[in-house]
């Protein structure tokens, strides 16, 4: 399935009109590649992906309003929905309205937790206070998520205001790739911070679908 980074930001992916998957998984825009390329390695013909659009990161306050309504849409499609997002700033109440809902969704506090394995970064976190961390998809999109909204296309003079106290930018690499890392290192550059490259690979995220239902 071939998918578009802006479209996944703007509008998300839906679900597919022929379902073949007993497992719907629910997932934010900015897990589509990875959640993909995780059900084409391991062949999980069971599970069919709609997604959410990524830019709701920017306002966490729908996001479990829209992981709601969407679950109530495709309900009756599935016996299983899984829902791949983390707390992603919802302070606890994703978490409470998908036990609600009865569905489970993906342990952490976030993606860049969840990538770099919860345990490890429940250990590592605090030493990195002052880390600003991209995804493979915050590299690609963070004119969208990071420059523009924070009105540094229109004020670059901000930028130390609020980048001042970060002492890194931690790139969490999904994926080998000399195009993304030359990205990340632009990204860094605009923010005026050293680069740390990590690759993460899937982590948390390839666990928590293989463990779906269990």
């Amino acid at each position: 399935m071939q998918v578009n980074d802006d479209t996944l930001t703007e509008t998300g992916l839906p679900a597919p009109d022929r379902k073949v998957g007993r497992v719907l998984i629910l997932a934010c825009g900015a897990l589509a590649r990875e959640i993909l390329a995780l059900v084409d390695l391991n062949g999980w013909t069971h599970m069919d992906l709609t997604c959410l659009p990524a830019k709701l990161h920017l306002y966490p306050d729908k996001i479990v309003g829209a992981v709601e309504e969407a679950v109530a849409k495709h309900r009756a499609d599935y016996d299983t929905i899984f829902v791949a997002y983390a707390d992603c700033g919802t302070g606890g109440l994703l978490q409470a309205k998908c036990v609600e809902l009865g569905v489970e969704m993906i342990a952490g506090p976030h993606c860049y937790s969840f990538f770099e394995g919860n345990a490890v970064f429940a250990k590592t976190s605090e030493d990195e206070i002052t880390a600003f961390y991209l995804t493979d998809f915050l590299v690609k999109q963070f004119d969208a998520f990071v420059w523009k909204p924070m009105g540094l296309d229109r004020h670059p003079e901000l930028r130390d205001m609020y980048f001042g106290n970060y002492t890194k930018m931690v790139y969490q690499a999904q994926v080998e790739s000399a195009e993304l890392d030359a990205k990340a290192q632009a990204c860094a550059d605009k923010l005026g911070l050293p680069l740390e490259r990590r690759f993460t690979g899937y982590g948390d995220l390839a666990l928590a679908l293989e463990n779906i239902g269990g």
